[in-house]
């Protein structure tokens, strides 16, 4: 009695797995072929177990530009922020801040752009200088100088024109914040980097049209 029980028990198990097997496959069937299966009615749960879940994608777009402010603005926040109360001179700390944004450039914030290319050289297009070396590391540090007076140039034309509208002399109308600082670093990278890929682009051009007129 106790074999036909277990046989009986494991007829039942087999014949459960059995159906809930063809369930399934014919589940996957229909959603690789609904018209091979068109008076078949399966519920939306079981169905949606096979589709695939998109979730929210970021454009790299999007990426890069947010990391090309980011670091930036961290420059802003732990060195001109954190530092600010024991530098006095003005020269001094667009000086530094200069250096350290060169230096977190090239090491930080192209490498964090190499590393989420797909393919070797793909993301070159987002970077002033491209090559790895001592050189670029120093050429770095002076553009970020240069970056640093541009954006020290950019507040004090916006508070003027602030001050030329409001009239207001007693108080800075536009103070220095990470995240703002960090949008002006990227915007004036983003308009070098620009204006290098269309000077690219109309050598190219040039030299296509010159070999295409001396062939």
């Amino acid at each position: 009695m106790a074999k036909k029980q277990s046989k009986n028990k494991s007829g039942k198990n087999s014949v459960g797995v059995r159906k809930n097997y063809n369930l399934k496959s014919d589940a996957v069937e229909t959603l690789a072929d609904p018209d091979a299966h068109k008076d078949k009615v399966y519920s939306r749960e079981e169905l949606d177990k096979y589709r695939s879940k998109k979730g929210l994608r970021i454009p790299e777009t999007v990426k890069i530009l947010f990391i090309k402010a980011w670091f930036p603005g961290a420059v802003c926040f732990f060195i001109l922020w954190g530092l600010g109360i024991y530098v006095n001179s003005m020269l001094d700390m667009l000086f530094i801040l200069g250096v350290v944004l060169g230096i977190v450039t090239d090491l930080l914030t192209n490498n964090v752009i190499r590393f989420m290319e797909k393919t070797p050289g793909a993301n070159d297009k987002w970077l002033l200088m491209t090559r790895k070396g001592m050189l670029t590391f120093f050429l770095h540090i002076l553009y970020g100088l240069f970056i640093i007076v541009c954006v020290y140039m950019l507040y004090n034309l916006i508070n003027l024109a602030i001050v030329s509208v409001t009239g207001q002399t007693d108080t800075i109308p536009l103070g220095v914040e990470p995240v703002l600082f960090g949008v002006f670093c990227m915007g004036i990278d983003m308009l070098f980097v620009t204006a290098k890929r269309t000077m690219q682009k109309i050598l190219r051009d040039a030299k296509e049209t010159a070999r295409s007129s001396l062939r």
